[in-house]
């Protein structure tokens, strides 16, 4: 994975805060979707998150799992076609 990727804090609903690593991004129909993981090893979990609008402020980004099994698996073919020497799995 690369060395220098962005570290960016997620707050969860509980006002937890999670650092993860932005690995790659894109935006696809208007929606934009983030490959993270919370360590910058060869064998590190990884999750796809796709941006939402925050109902309560719509100037704060939101960032969800992606439920439905068709989107996410689009989705993850797309982040395995532009990161060509990272191999994801999905779990």
């Amino acid at each position: 994975m690369a060395e220098k990727a962005e570290k960016i804090v997620f707050v969860t609903d509980t006002d937890e805060e999670i650092e993860f690593y932005v690995v790659e991004q894109t935006r696809i129909n208007d929606v934009n979707y983030i490959l993270v993981t919370d360590s910058m090893d060869d064998e590190a979990d990884a999750f796809i998150l796709k941006e939402t609008v925050n109902e309560e402020d719509a100037e704060d980004v939101v960032y969800s799992d992606i439920e439905d099994m068709d989107e996410l698996e689009a989705i993850s073919k797309v982040f395995s076609e532009i990161l060509e020497d990272i191999d994801i799995e999905m779990q």
